[in-house]
């Protein structure tokens, strides 16, 4: 895709009507295949924080949920790094007793809610676990897409500011 139709193609989503429900999934596909990894984590960040979508706790259980093992590690391994011994413990019954780094196995073991509830503890202990997270999900953008229309115009829009129309 060259860059003048990528930024066409983002211009859509540069506020204002024009963002269509019904194209974002295949907008997003096209976009997420050709930006930097760091922009699609940007535009993915710029929706887990929107107060258009559901708290961020709760995005997070939902892509955990839909997951693959391997992904399910890394998100959970991510997660884990930012929690303090204190609050690991209360997960304790969900987690390995060596915590270093979860296995997709072990990953796949552990529920959602306490994903969730992990997620709730990461976020008010840092709250940049929430750009860290996006990092991740922007290598897994068909993942992303499972969170709807409204969180791939958000992510859109958030990308659109950076290839501006010329």
């Amino acid at each position: 895709m060259d860059l003048g139709f990528l930024k066409n193609l983002l211009q859509q989503y540069t506020g204002g009507p024009g963002a269509n429900e019904d194209s974002a999934h295949e907008h997003f596909d096209a976009v997420a295949r050709n930006v930097e990894s760091s922009t699609l984590a940007q535009g993915i960040s710029a929706a887990l924080h929107s107060d258009q979508t559901p708290p961020f706790a709760q995005i997070v259980s939902q892509l955990f949920s839909n997951a693959s093992s391997d992904q399910k590690a890394g998100m959970l391994n991510t997660l884990i790094s930012g929690l303090p011994p204190a609050i690991l413990s209360q997960f304790s019954r969900f987690l390995p007793q060596s915590t270093s780094a979860l296995t997709p196995a072990q990953a796949e073991a552990i529920p959602a809610d306490a994903v969730k509830q992990m997620a709730q503890h990461a976020e008010q202990q840092d709250p940049s676990i929430v750009d860290r997270l996006s990092s991740i999900y922007a290598q897994h953008p068909t993942l992303v897409k499972t969170l709807g229309a409204t969180a791939m115009i958000i992510a859109l829009r958030k990308i659109a500011e950076r290839y501006p129309a010329t």
